[in-house]
């Protein structure tokens, strides 16, 4: 199963300093049949004007994934963490029993993410946060893991889920595949570019949710050059 969520169809909200579209039914945007995909709640596209951001407030019981595609976002947290998140990187926080946080761009320039919350395994647990670089070369023509619940997936910032979060580059005219294995999750979003899957065209901030049934194998052909960031979870 494929289906395609056009970036005009996502829920909207702009706040002025925030302007987000929302995958998934998400504070004043409900859509009863766009509540998650799999163990995946939350998938938002935010816009965060430059000198802006979230300030502190609370979240427990789940993982919640920044991958940030441009500009930079700066971290700080009630565990005394401090970090900034350049494009193309990401950062992990744990909630489990309860922290809080602020995001803030403190950047001259608007910056632009993905945050994707994913239910964990297990609620409860001490809170954690993790940010690490990962170079775009690395993902040239392949996907990398970048954040996953498997332990072999050793290169990989820790998530307490069984999911994986990847991305990749990939030329136009080149094709990668990612097989989704039974009752699996994937949700797939182009960064920037464009690609067709078995005919269909998606472009820059579509989502494509994919499997829930039986196992297949997508091939996934740049239309022009795209950045690919995927989710795959229970």
């Amino acid at each position: 199963m494929i289906e395609k969520r056009s970036f005009e169809s996502l829920g909207h909200a702009d706040h002025g300093w925030l302007n987000a579209r929302h995958h998934f039914s998400f504070a004043d945007y409900y859509d009863p049949a766009r509540m998650g995909w799999g163990a995946i709640r939350v998938w938002n596209d935010d816009e965060i004007a430059a000198n802006s951001g979230f300030p502190p407030h609370p979240h427990r019981d789940m993982e919640i994934i920044t991958y940030v595609r441009s500009g930079a976002i700066t971290h700080q947290d009630s565990m005394g963490n401090q970090g900034r998140t350049g494009a193309g990187d990401v950062q992990v926080m744990s909630a489990g029993t309860g922290v809080r946080h602020a995001e803030y761009n403190l950047e001259g320039e608007k910056t632009t993410l993905f945050q994707i919350w994913i239910e964990p395994k297990r609620k409860g647990g001490s809170p954690s946060w993790g940010a690490k670089p990962f170079p775009k070369d690395d993902r040239s023509g392949q996907f990398v893991t970048l954040a996953s619940g498997f332990a072999e997936d050793t290169g990989a910032l820790p998530i307490r889920a069984d999911a994986r979060l990847l991305a990749a580059s990939v030329k136009a005219g080149e094709t990668i595949t990612h097989t989704v294995a039974a009752g699996r999750h994937v949700y797939l979003v182009p960064a920037t570019g464009s690609v067709e899957i078995a005919g269909q065209r998606y472009n820059a901030r579509d989502g494509i949710a994919i499997g829930g049934g039986a196992a297949e194998t997508v091939a996934i052909t740049a239309i022009e050059d795209a950045e690919l960031v995927l989710v795959d979870s229970e």
